[in-house]
């Protein structure tokens, strides 16, 4: 069990207003009550201009300004943006997409991770930041959303080269390499590892285990890249390092990230999330058009406080319309309130508003801030002032293990996405809806990696979807006390994306064998007796273990024991409910049927209850109004 206290903070470009103004705004920020401003992120330009010209004085200045009015400052690292002279000197740099063609200059994130040239580049600039300002930032961020705008995977010459060498590494032998991905098949062995290609333009679906091994590939080059700034930053400063994650940006493992890092913080845009990837059907999205997914949030702060290893704040809150959704309304009055508010009932130290100003210029200006263009205060202004006085009365933060946990994996991720088997089936929704599932009924989860050791005091462990089981995970499911639910396609694929034998799950104690499994169209949803049905992807299964919920013609679709079972189908919201309801009573965990858009969250001595329904409701005895939070102490 941690404890903290709960602070505010915003984003702030100084290079973007005129000096004149800095010292009202330092003012500004800390009457409000914040305590954090993030800058330099995107300033590379600014600071060094010229190829080794550098101009920190600016920089020197601002931080000064900022911290004389007592606010402490995270410093970005700005290789997020390699400024136009960059591109002069390393023409070759640029990302290139699936389809060949190189991702130009003229807006953000337009790098190669495995360009030997721009690393070092990238290399030069963070280690004259972390020397000059080591003892000064107070947090260090490095670069800015790795992945945002499908910038994880690149298709270039230097990604080539890599990749080649990455399999040379992990492999040592091409021979290993074609009995490992089947390149019997279609006669697609290779003599040696230079003949190998990237996964891409070929004439059909290219081999999925050479598509896992780049897409794991790809992983590591992010991990890399990252590592190399973090270890550059902390020979000179002791101040804590974050990365700034993004919603639903699954292409790298954030958990390898993580390691090198001493917080996980993320971009939460509700609006803007529940228009472009949260999965909604267009009822949801009309439903809360202004509030955003009453899971969404709330899956990634347990996510990324998993991958900052107890540790998460939230870099960038939405403040009000974004810019980049396909439609951008403004939130419900009260609703930047709960969602900091949220973020804080899940264990996030710091929420940071994005951004101190709108900007009245280049491609956010339509990005509303808690200040308007001309200064004004914008609708969040208040709110965050709310919160800031709210948070300055409550108590310091206790955290404490869930009774429930759910395992997520990027590999299993990244194997769904290499052989889905249907349209529209992924594993980040499964996960998502098995999620959604146990918060309606009123619990606390913890989302936790996909290894042994992080299954432990758990009462209740789910793995749905996880395609590629560790065997030392596997065995841990298989003897823990809790009650685990795995599957459908647990242990699906081997590490090379190949079918194991024996078939899955193959997990001891559990008499289940998958026969064969099946894609289900719309319309095509399979009823289940006890009421619900299974939708868009089917195990069909086998052996002699006790059937615990069937369809209606009698086929099994939940087999196991009292503790131990294996769910062999996508389950609609009805039945996935009920089944999780089921195993937490087993259990002995409690659960609380919530209505239509409540939610609650508990911490070691709060529990929070969150209305993200448009108008108010009442809920075991407590009135909520729309968009609203109810705390009270345990």
């Amino acid at each position: 069990m941690t404890s903290f206290r709960r602070t505010l903070g915003t984003c702030y470009y100084p290079e973007h207003w005129p000096r004149a103004i800095w010292e009202e705004d330092a003012r500004r920020m800390a009457d409000l009550g914040l305590t954090w401003v993030r800058i330099g992120e995107f300033a590379w330009s600014r600071l060094e201009p010229v190829e080794g010209g550098y101009h920190f004085e600016w920089l020197d200045d601002a931080i000064a300004v900022l911290q004389g009015a007592g606010l402490k400052v995270v410093l970005g690292t700005p290789t997020a943006t390699p400024p136009r002279w960059m591109l002069d000197k390393l023409p070759d740099m640029l990302a290139v997409d699936a389809e060949g063609r190189p991702r130009k200059f003229g807006s953000r994130r337009h790098y190669c991770f495995s360009h030997e040239g721009y690393k070092a580049e990238c290399a030069r600039i963070v280690g004259a930041l972390a020397e000059r300002y080591g003892g000064m930032a107070d947090a260090w961020q490095t670069d800015n959303e790795y992945g945002c705008h499908d910038t994880t995977l690149s298709y270039s010459k230097a990604a080539e080269a890599a990749f080649r060498t990455w399999l040379a590494r992990r492999y040592n032998d091409v021979s290993v390499l074609n009995k490992a991905w089947g390149n019997v098949f279609w006669s697609m062995d290779y003599a040696a590892f230079d003949q190998i290609d990237l996964p891409n333009l070929t004439v059909t679906e290219p081999n999925p285990a050479h598509v896992l091994a780049f897409l794991r590939f790809s992983s590591d080059q992010v991990v890399a890249f990252n590592r190399l700034q973090a270890e550059i930053i902390r020979a000179h400063s002791d101040a804590p390092i974050t990365h700034n994650y993004m919603g639903k940006v699954t292409e790298f493992d954030h958990f390898d990230v993580g390691e090198d890092l001493d917080i996980a913080s993320w971009d939460s845009y509700p609006l803007g999330f529940l228009e472009d990837r949260a999965g909604a059907d267009e009822a949801h999205q009309l439903a809360y058009a202004r509030q955003g997914d009453p899971d969404f949030q709330a899956f990634h702060h347990d996510l990324y406080r998993a991958v900052g290893k107890g540790r998460l704040w939230i870099m960038e809150q939405q403040p009000g319309p974004v810019n980049w959704a396909p439609y951008n309304p403004e939130p419900l009055p009260g609703m930047v309130r709960l969602w900091s508010w949220e973020a804080f009932a899940h264990g996030a130290e710091a929420v940071c508003y994005f951004r101190w100003r709108q900007a009245p210029m280049a491609q956010e200006q339509m990005h509303a801030g808690l200040l308007r263009p001309d200064s004004v205060e914008a609708p969040a202004f208040a709110e965050a002032r709310q919160v800031a006085a709210e948070i300055a009365e409550a108590p310091t933060v206790e955290t404490r293990q869930a009774k429930v946990a759910l395992i997520y994996d990027y590999a299993s991720e990244w194997a769904w996405t290499v052989q889905p088997h249907g349209r529209g089936l992924g594993y980040f929704r499964l996960v998502l809806d098995t999620y959604r599932a146990l918060r309606c009924l009123g619990l606390s989860v913890d989302i936790v990696p996909p290894e042994a050791r992080a299954i432990e005091g758990y009462k209740v462990v789910l793995a749905p979807g996880l395609m590629i089981a560790d065997p030392a995970l596997t065995q841990a499911l298989s003897t823990t006390d809790a009650h685990v639910v795995l599957g459908p396609r647990f242990g699906a694929r081997t590490a090379d994306m190949c079918t194991p034998v024996p078939l899955p799950p193959a997990v001891p104690g559990l008499d289940v064998t998958v026969a064969r499994v099946e894609s289900l169209r719309p319309g095509l949803d399979l009823p289940l007796q006890k009421g619900g049905a299974v939708t868009g992807y089917r195990d069909v299964l086998e052996g002699g273990a006790a059937v615990l919920e069937a369809t209606a013609d009698g086929a099994p679709v939940l087999m196991g024991t009292d503790r131990l079972s294996y769910l062999g189908g996508w389950l609609d919201g009805e039945a996935m409910t009920r089944v999780v309801g089921e195993v937490c009573a087993k259990a002995g965990v409690e659960t609380v049927p919530l209505p239509e858009g409540v939610r609650v969250r508990e911490t070691a001595s709060e529990r929070f209850w969150f209305n993200y329904g448009a108008s108010p409701i009442t809920a075991h005895g407590r009135t909520l109004p729309a968009a609203g939070v109810f705390r009270e102490t345990l």
